[in-house]
């Protein structure tokens, strides 16, 4: 990373992420970039906020409930996406906190966030994360059980899912992946698909996605290891 500023580096990935949706025939305008600030503090943010983007991406929700009730005041039409896994026990917290969940991935979790958004009457929008790569320390659910646990989102706990995430595994090539996803997506009238990170968001602008979640290449390296989760930027 050089010592170019995260403003600068916003701009070089809006500008690349303008060039991959022309390059596969799409409008740059339905893909959605997500600025993932995981463990990076609110001074840092705050110049990219300045610079106009407003979605970011965090991955716990202590960490997102310290950090971003300020920032929120100064620029209250920030929206904030979680992106790391969620414990059900902290679906009261997510459900005031964020604006979209990226990673309903079990039932428990669906009937945790019902409740809550039951209670609450707020409702973030709701993405099924997808383990594709069946890896066993990743959160998601398995590609053969999606299908029925989207069908059980929507019916037995009264979800409305927007979409798909996915993390596909670093040693393989995403866009196998990436169409995966897709393909899953299609067949269940989904239509959000959140894939594609600062090292593949091109690929996955290919394969269809229409939010990328890219951190480091904004942020630059992270301040400190990132969870073991998998859940970069």
């Amino acid at each position: 990373m050089s010592d170019t500023t995260p403003v600068e580096h916003l701009k070089e990935v809006r500008a690349n992420i303008a060039r991959a949706a022309a390059d596969y025939g799409r409008d740059p305008s339905s893909v959605t970039l997500v600025a993932v600030s995981k463990t990076f503090p609110a001074e840092d943010i705050a110049p990219v906020l300045a610079a106009g983007q407003r979605i970011f991406g965090e991955n716990y929700v202590q960490e997102a409930k310290a950090k971003w009730p300020a920032l929120r005041e100064a620029y209250p039409d920030a929206e904030l996406h979680l992106i790391g896994p969620l414990q059900s026990n902290k679906a009261k917290e997510a459900v005031q906190l964020f604006d979209v969940i990226h990673t309903v991935d079990r039932p428990s979790l669906a009937e945790a966030l019902a409740k809550e958004i039951a209670k609450q009457g707020r409702t973030p929008r709701l993405l099924v994360q997808v383990n594709t790569g069946e890896e066993p320390q990743k959160g998601g659910v398995a590609p053969a059980e999606v299908d029925a646990f989207i069908e059980a989102c929507r019916t037995k706990y009264g979800l409305t899912i927007e979409g798909l995430m996915c993390i596909p595994p670093a040693e393989d090539p995403p866009s196998p992946h990436f169409a995966l996803l897709n393909a899953i997506a299609k067949r269940n009238d989904l239509k959000v698909l959140s894939m594609g990170m600062s090292a593949d968001y091109d690929a996955a602008i290919q394969m269809g996605a229409t939010h990328v979640r890219v951190g480091s290449a904004i942020f630059g390296m992270r301040p400190k290891p990132a969870a073991s989760s998998g859940e970069a930027g």
